[in-house]
Formats: structure tokens, C-alpha cells, sequence
């Protein structure tokens, strides 16, 4: 028995579509979880609340003019989780070796951004992060603990020592994530530079920066967006992303080396289902992009 029958159970399928796992490309897991979640909870519902939205909007990307339908998606079901941080990721991490070992692409929904941790450290060798939030999460410690949705990123540096990370729509920090950003080299794109410089000059810089690596990882957490467009986020901030500029810049950084995502921190009874359709749509576009990228 592998990890991936072990450690997940079915749920209804991402997109309504379900392509059988030896066959597919792209492999969907929810992570129910949102444990260390210190203002907002609730993402641990998203995953179900993602699903049904992609069941109730239109598949077709009119950015790369292809059908998410037509992708071959297997959607895994659920991670099983548990009431303990370290656990859950460290069943995250065997899944995410399971699938990549497969030849397949994981698509991973959360739950708190803490997964991620537990993403990355499936990955193998060297990759680069990309990340699409409003926060840096570079805190050593926060409220007693080492490891959560505040300091994951900060940890990620640490442990998994990717080749670069790169974090976008930055508009919440403390001192001292941007001291410790200086000193490990992490660079981040603040929503004001990206409105003053534009989409395509932004792109440009984080695909300069990322010129020679040949493995990406893409985390997007919701709270990007200004909470005018995505209300239903676990640590809403204001002066955000609108969401014509973030999937514009979504679909500008999305080539065929990416070989894993996650999309988080949805905390869908927050608003009546806009913010799980946008997730949705994210994902749609998301996968379309790596997908024309990867056959052009």
C-alpha cells in the first residue's frame, strides 16, 4: 500500500472530472487543516468548498484559450490529518514524494499555509518558491510556537533550503522578517511596487531572479488579494492585489518547471462563496498556464 491510499481519503472531485490516477497528470489533495491558525479559522473547510465551487463555474481560460476539463486531473481526496503540527506535515511530505515519484504534478489545497512546510520537504532536490501573500511569515516564533502559519516560511529557508524564494503582493511585516529577509536573500514584490512598476515588469524581475533555477514550487495564499475581492481569508489585509493583476501575473510566472502548488488559507463561512470560486477559478487558470507552458 502506498502513502497516497494510506494517508488520504475520497471526497467529491475537484472540477467534476475525474481522470484515473495512472493516467493523470496533475494529482488534487485536500489538507483539512488550520491547527496553529491564530486570528480567523475555518480553512480546514476549504478544501470540500473548493471542490463544489469548481463543480458550479465555467472550466474554459480565456487567458491560454484552453478547458481545464480537458487536463487530466485525479482528485486524491483528503489528507488525513491530525491534532499535531509536525505529524500532519510529515504525512504531507510522504504523499507529495508518493506522487512526484509517480511522474505526476501535485495540487495541493489547504488549510493553513503551515503545509506548505510539509510540501516543500517532499520535494527532493533544490527547487524555488514562489509565494502569493500579503505576509512574509518569516517570524522565528509566534505565540509560543516554531512552527505555523506565521514562521513557516521562515522554517522552509531553514530545513528545506530551497534555491531561492520570492514572495509576492507583500503589504504585512515586522521588523524582524524584514531583517531576516535581508540577511537570507529572500526577495519580496510589495503591492505597491507592483501597481507603480506594472505586471510585466514585475514578471520580468522574479523570472530574472529565477533565471537559472530549473525547479519551482508555487504557493498562493489567498489573503494576496485585497479583501474586496477575496473576503473569506483566514488574516484578511487591506491594500491588496485586485484580482485582474494578480492572475495576470499568476499566468506570466507559470512555465513547465513548476512541478508542485498549493493554493490556502480559504476560510469559506466567512463570505456566501465568492472567495471559493475565485480559489477555483485560481486553480483553473493556474493549471492551464503550466499546461499550455509544458505543451508549447
Amino acid at each position: 500500500m502506498s502513502y497516497m491510499e494510506f494517508h488520504v481519503s475520497r471526497t467529491p472531485f475537484f472540477s467534476g472530472i475525474q481522470t484515473p490516477l495512472e493516467k493523470a497528470e496533475y494529482v488534487f489533495v485536500g489538507v483539512p487543516f488550520d491547527i496553529t491558525s491564530t486570528y480567523r479559522t475555518g480553512a480546514r473547510f476549504a478544501p470540500l468548498a473548493v471542490r463544489e465551487a469548481s463543480l458550479n463555474i465555467e472550466t474554459y481560460s480565456l487567458r491560454t484559450g484552453l478547458d481545464a476539463e480537458g487536463l487530466k486531473v485525479h482528485d486524491l481526496g483528503d489528507l488525513h490529518v491530525v491534532n499535531e503540527t509536525i505529524e500532519t506535515l510529515e504525512r504531507l511530505t510522504l504523499v507529495v514524494k508518493d506522487i512526484l515519484d509517480a511522474k505526476k504534478t501535485p495540487v495541493i489545497v489547504g488549510g493553513e499555509h503551515t503545509i506548505t512546510l510539509g510540501a516543500v520537504k517532499g520535494l527532493g532536490a533544490k527547487t524555488a518558491v514562489i509565494d502569493f501573500d500579503a505576509h512574509l511569515d518569516l517570524r522565528n516564533e509566534y505565540m509560543g510556537l516554531k512552527t505555523s502559519h506565521t514562521t513557516f516560511m521562515r522554517r522552509i529557508n531553514e530545513q528545506a533550503r530551497p534555491e531561492a524564494i520570492i514572495e509576492i503582493g507583500t503589504r504585512a511585516v515586522c521588523k524582524e522578517e524584514l531583517n531576516y529577509a535581508k540577511k537570507s536573500g529572500i526577495k519580496f514584490f510589495t503591492t505597491q511596487q507592483i501597481r507603480k512598476e506594472g505586471v510585466k515588469k514585475t514578471a520580468a524581475a522574479v523570472k530574472k531572479t529565477l533565471a537559472s533555477c530549473k525547479k519551482i514550487y508555487l504557493t498562493i495564499d489567498m489573503d494576496v488579494l485585497d479583501p474586496a475581492y477575496a473576503p473569506a481569508v483566514q488574516n484578511p489585509e487591506p491594500d491588496g492585489l485586485s484580482t485582474d493583476v494578480f492572475l495576470d501575473l499568476l499566468h506570466s510566472l507559470c512555465d513547465d518547471r513548476i512541478i508542485a502548488l498549493d493554493l490556502v488559507e480559504v476560510a469559506p463561512h466567512y463570505d456566501s462563496g465568492i472567495t471559493a470560486a475565485l480559489a477555483a477559478r485560481t486553480l483553473f487558470e493556474t493549471l492551464c498556464s503550466i499546461e499550455k507552458a509544458r505543451k508549447s
